[in-house]
């Protein structure tokens, strides 16, 4: 990593003038295709679908390949006439391409895509006119010649490119069109490993990746098609199908962040295109159209420096005002009424200091009923619901430290929504406890490792298949409280020990059977607040209660809250404070919050700046966390 003056680097990313163009955000630099333009073009794929530009390339050519660090966007090859010459911009200053050096051949058409890492790039085969198999790299930070790699496992010429952090995947390719799929170990050399296969035979497809999975879309064999593969890079095998196009087209641009790949421009049947459209990594589905590139052309990337390669880790933002575990809250999500508004917007508060939300960024997918968990230093958001899509098994992350966008993480065992939250340890979260699925209702808990992007695990199953379950924690043991059992509300309280799997043991009964509650705790006292009682009252209740987690045993009257409500999941809390932020009764912006470690009512907290209910709330200082 790069050594920066701090407030610089801290300067820039408040200005949106650098890095968060890379964490959350999603600078791409493409380049214009065909002898006679130079120009580059820059988009951002979260700020709007309108391209601007840059400057200009140092030789005229088309059909190269793009490699990018965080700093650094590269081209190389290209065609008219076929090229290989390297050149390079440097991606927060506007301005013309310098030369960089040669690559080891001269072709056109070698990989779309981004195959690299922060370190080095990598581009592979081309032809001129023979189809080559070659792989060559750069370190991206010192200019010169390409060193060679090794070898493809065929020749081919438009393939499509991604990566991870330590993987290069080459997929596809013509000509003849083949669906060969091969990798790379990045920090080796040597030649190509069999991967898998496409779903088809294609060439002259677009690659994009978030770090965990792969996409590669569009087909240009034998006709223009809307077909996107996916893959997950960690593994071998072949793709599956992950969506669709808005508008069939081969020979596109390519650019993507953590959560959302591009495909800009291309060719279709018989003239190019200029639709830019964007698919969301963690949903899959038909892409949806994003703008328009200023003229209808087939451009290459030449800037990527949030793609898949990147490790986000290395270039966390610097913050000057905010430390681990020092009582950041977030509410995700939710849907606001009459209209049934989905919402995706992140709002944070900090525990310790009263007064009204500040936007933090936005969730992947706009949704609601979700269930969450946290560790110091990284939240968590998994299932819930969307309008249309119905019940989601999507699982994304932030990063508490630095403001922005979440990012897919895996997905759940059961798509559910309006299960438990906020149990969880600082090492492993609980993702969901029972909820409504479809059909019916879950029993299922899932478990994640924090640290670790990936698919959630069976844990084991809550006593009966219930929804609007609450819950929260200690460093040791995750307690669930009340819910719904059709056809009626319950006051179980149950309990698991986090570090271990299995099914919940019986903990004791709350104060009253309801569902919708939110939850606070701290290593000692959990609290669950309000709620909805469908008998006797079929009202939102201002009912707050707390159990000591150590033990097991009946709960006891807290206080209430400043208004009776429910549906907003889970809560914030550090060790002395908790905090519960909307909810439904009708929709409300109120946050209002306790001391845990006494008992009484709540008081007025400060307000929403986004009406919400059924918004999932979490922290970076939960009870699970004050071990």
């Amino acid at each position: 990593m790069a050594i920066w003056d701090i407030k610089e680097r801290y300067d820039l990313a408040r200005g949106s003038k650098y890095l968060s163009n890379v964490n959350g955000s999603g600078r791409i630099l493409y380049a214009y295709s065909g002898a006679s333009n130079t120009g580059i073009q820059s988009l951002n794929i979260t700020n709007g679908g309108t391209s601007t530009d840059f400057g200009e390339m140092t030789v005229d050519r088309g059909s190269s390949a793009g490699m990018s660090s965080t700093t650094r966007g590269v081209r190389a090859n290209g065609s008219g006439p076929d090229s290989n010459v390297i050149d390079y911009v440097t991606i927060s200053t506007e301005g013309n391409a310098a030369d960089f050096g040669d690559s080891t051949i001269t072709v056109r058409d070698p990989n779309h895509g981004t195959i690299g890492n922060n370190t080095r790039g990598i581009r592979i085969g081309g032809a001129s006119p023979s189809k080559s198999n070659v792989i060559d790299f750069i370190t991206i930070a010192n200019t010169g010649n390409a060193t060679d790699f090794g070898d493809a496992t065929t020749t081919r010429r438009s393939s499509a490119g991604a990566s991870s952090k330590t993987r290069g995947l080459s997929a596809g390719g013509g000509s003849p069109a083949n669906d060969t799929i091969d990798f790379i170990t990045m920090a080796t050399t040597g030649n190509a490993t069999d991967f898998g296969n496409l779903t088809e035979t294609n060439h002259s497809l677009a690659g994009n990746s978030n770090g965990r999975i792969a996409t590669f879309a569009g087909m240009n064999s034998p006709a223009v098609k809307t077909i996107i593969d996916t893959v997950t890079i960690s593994t071998t095998g072949n793709a599956s199908d992950f969506g669709d196009l808005s508008v069939a087209r081969g020979d596109s641009g390519d650019g993507c962040n953590s959560v959302k790949g591009a495909v800009i421009g291309g060719y279709l049947s018989d003239a190019a295109s200029n639709v830019i459209d964007i698919h969301i990594f963690a949903t899959g589905g038909t892409a949806t159209d994003y703008g328009d590139t200023p003229d209808a052309t087939t451009p290459r990337n030449m800037g990527n420096p949030a793609h898949g390669g990147i490790d986000l880790d290395d270039i966390q933002l610097p913050s000057v005002i905010y430390m681990p575990g020092s009582g950041r809250g977030l509410l995700g999500g939710g849907k606001t009424n009459p209209a049934g508004t989905n919402q995706n917007a992140i709002q944070m508060i900090h525990i310790q200091t009263l007064g009204n939300t500040s936007d933090f960024g936005d969730l992947t997918l706009a949704s609601y009923g979700r269930s969450g968990c946290a560790s110091r230093t990284r939240g968590v958001f998994g299932g819930g619901y969307n309008d249309p899509a119905g019940y989601l098994n999507v699982i994304e992350s932030i990063e508490f430290a630095s403001q922005g966008n979440a990012a897919d993480f895996g997905n759940s065992t059961v798509a559910r929504a309006f299960s438990a939250s906020n149990a969880g340890s600082q090492t492993r979260g609980i993702i969901g406890a029972g909820g409504n699925k479809s059909p019916g209702v879950s029993d299922v808990i899932d478990y994640i490792t924090i640290a670790s992007a990936g698919d959630a695990a069976d844990f084991g199953n809550l006593s009966a298949a219930r929804t609007s379950v609450n819950g929260f924690s200690s460093p040791t043991r995750g307690v669930f409280a009340m819910g719904h059992e059709s056809p009626a509300d319950v006051d179980t309280v149950e309990y698991i020990t986090i570090a271990s799997t299995g099914n919940v043991t019986d903990f004791g009964n709350s104060t009253s059977s309801r569902q919708y509650a939110m939850t606070v705790s701290t290593s000692i006292r959990g609290v669950s607040a309000g709620g909805f009682d469908n008998s006797p009252s079929n009202a939102m209740v201002n009912i707050m209660d707390y159990v000591t987690i150590a033990t097991t045993g009946n709960s006891t009257d807290f206080g209430d809250l400043t208004v009776a409500r429910g549906q907003s999941y889970g809560g914030m809390s550090d060790t002395t404070r908790g905090v519960f932020g909307g909810g439904t009764n009708p929709d409300n912006v109120t946050i209002d919050f306790i001391t845990i470690a006494s008992t009484g009512n709540a008081a007025d907290f400060g307000d929403m700046s986004v009406q919400t209910g059924d918004t999932n709330n979490i922290s970076d200082s939960h009870g699970g966390l004050q071990g």
